[in-house]
């Protein structure tokens, strides 16, 4: 084929820089393609239209137009949220058109209609940029790690909390100053609750451990856990023991299922993920027999548009071999998602307690009673009159037994507070 043509939907950020990247890298894509790449039409709202035609691009307002021209190969689709994205993806398909997006909402959400559809009218469904932005990790796990028996998949996917976490725990300012900086830069929304409350990352880990694990795994699966509660006190104390404080984003195959979750996790400073800073992601894999592996670099904004693009080119290469539907569902087995209460953690516990004798020995002999081992016990300065701080970190247990324990020391006299329980990579 001399010229693979496309239809865009969406100039947005991501839309745009793609727009960028097909313009400035052209001659080294047609070469690596072996063919051009060409955006035939551009799906946007009627307000802009005159900007793109100024820049000599071809805009529409009217889908039909990319629907119905038999020249498009392929619809790109950076548009965001689930409708009415997921209805043109369909249309699309059914047109015999093979499709690329970014749109985590709508893989995580409906990735088995997806793919049942791609398979149906034979084409290819890509969705790299989904997961990690420009992070190559959805390739890699469908083609280059397919001989690897995953056993765990990590990941610091958003990079909103990254930020705000990474700023809390270098200058000590509170959840709501973090906040307030990270909308400013731009890096947090007005409403910044996908982010804050783990679940653009729970998107994410959905996708990723279905793919890892060939069993699906829905957006509602995952056990979600943000970090409004998070303090700069917690953030201290974990540095202070060793570790650095991260939302995480965890799938591991477990005897009891997949646990798929996203919370915030004290992680060892020598963790690889520990060093992933700012607004960058991180997905960790574990398995037999590469060991351990991790990809790294920006997971948002404009470079993502690399994820897209390269998308774009596989695809165009397969058409010009004549190949398609080579990367279908590898979602053939059917896992259940381990409880909640059966996943295994170590945990971090931070009391405030009466600051009297005996009071250590009635909080251990609570944890035992629960059958929950304390690693280690740090009584920090008085923060009230006659109040002490204590913080706890628990051998592995079962989370059900970490309930157990918090609702023993509740009913304990000698205890004021639990200001937190967090989970201990």
């Amino acid at each position: 084929m001399d010229t693979v043509k496309i239809g865009l939907l969406g100039a947005g950020t991501i839309g745009g820089s793609v727009i960028e990247v097909l313009q400035n890298n052209q001659d080294i894509i047609s070469q690596r393609a072996n063919t051009q790449i060409q955006i035939k039409k551009i799906l946007v709202l009627p307000r802009e239209i005159p900007a793109l035609e100024e820049r000599g691009l071809p805009a529409t307002n009217n889908y039909d137009e990319i629907l119905n021209d038999p020249e498009i190969k392929i619809v790109v689709e950076l548009m965001g949220g689930v409708n009415p994205a997921k209805d043109f993806i369909l249309k699309a398909m059914a047109h015999g058109k093979h499709v690329v997006t970014a749109n985590k909402d709508v893989v995580a959400q409906f990735g088995h209609d997806l793919f049942d559809a791609a398979a149906q009218h034979q084409i290819d469904f890509l969705f790299e940029a989904a997961v990690g932005g420009a992070i190559p990790i959805i390739m890699p796990l469908k083609r280059s790690l397919t001989a690897n028996r995953i056993t765990e998949i990590l990941g610091i996917v958003n990079g909103t909390t990254n930020y705000m976490l990474t700023k809390m725990g270098d200058s000590g300012a509170d959840y709501d100053t973090v906040l307030k900086e990270a909308q400013a830069h731009g890096y947090a929304e007005a409403n910044p609750a996908a982010d804050v409350e783990g679940k653009d990352a729970a998107r994410k880990i959905a996708i990723l451990a279905s793919i890892a694990f060939n069993s699906r795994v829905k957006f509602e699966d995952v056990s979600v856990e943000g970090i409004t509660n998070l303090t700069p006190e917690d953030i201290l104390y974990a540095k202070d023991l060793g570790y650095v404080m991260k939302l995480l984003a965890v799938g591991r195959d477990t005897e009891f299922g997949v646990d798929v979750r996203v919370n915030p996790v004290l992680l060892p400073k020598e963790h690889p993920l520990a060093a992933v800073n700012g607004v960058f992601n991180a997905v960790f894999v574990r398995g037999y027999p590469i060991e351990e592996a991790m990809f790294f670099g920006p997971g948002a904004g404009k470079p993502t548009a690399s994820a897209v693009v390269s998308d774009i080119i596989e695809i165009a290469r397969g058409l010009g071999r004549g190949a398609a539907g080579r990367f279908g569902c590898t979602c053939y087995h059917h896992r259940k998602i381990c409880p909640v209460a059966e996943t295994v953690s170590s945990y971090y516990i931070r009391l405030l307690v009466d600051d009297k004798p005996g009071v250590l020995g009635k909080i251990a002999t609570t944890f035992g009673n629960v059958d929950v081992s304390l690693k280690s016990v740090v009584q920090t300065t008085a923060q009230e009159e006659d109040h002490v701080e204590i913080v706890v970190i628990t051998h592995a247990v079962k989370h059900k037994n970490i309930l157990e324990a918090q609702a023993a020391l509740q009913a304990l006299s000698v205890v004021d507070k639990i200001f937190n329980v967090i989970r201990v990579e």
